[in-house]
């Protein structure tokens, strides 16, 4: 299976296939607006701003598996990205990422690029890169900056 055999769901509730974004390079990450790395959010939206027309898309999937850190409904969720960092690229519903009801996609980029100790997604805003061809290149940590991940994704553009 492909990224592009798998359909998620908008923030605004909407189904979305992911073959959609063939041909762009894509920054996944589990997000929490209540996380200690959620000033990753002004990163994030730096990096789609000066290279979303390049060819970048960052995917955010907020999630609530970590310490309760999303508590929030989908629209608070959307608010606190714009109100607080401006968050233009494209958010998704909250979203299970680990555990056995993991979303397919998540299973998926977990096995495509494992982590160092497990395969299982450890903590909020962990990345995976995607190339243009929808193959994982490569999973950072939580504590990876995103400015730290620049010349990464100007190497896949």
């Amino acid at each position: 299976m492909s990224i592009y055999d798998y359909t998620v769901k908008t923030i605004l509730g909407e189904e979305e296939s992911l073959a959609d974004y063939k041909g762009k390079v894509l920054l996944i990450v589990n997000t929490a607006s209540k996380c200690g790395f959620a000033p990753q959010f002004e990163g994030l939206q730096k990096l789609y701003d000066n290279f979303k027309d390049e060819g970048l898309v960052i995917l955010g999937f907020p999630s609530n598996q970590f310490m309760n850190q999303e508590p929030g409904s989908d629209n608070d969720i959307q608010d606190f990205c714009k109100i607080n960092y401006g968050v233009n690229f494209p958010m998704f519903s909250k979203t299970d990422v680990k555990g056995k009801n993991a979303h397919p996609l998540f299973q998926h980029l977990m096995k495509e690029a494992p982590g160092i100790v497990s395969n299982q997604i450890k903590w909020n805003f962990t990345k995976f890169l995607v190339d243009k061809n929808g193959n994982v290149q490569k999973r950072y940590a939580p504590k990876t900056k995103p400015e730290n991940i620049e010349s990464d994704i100007k190497a896949l553009l």
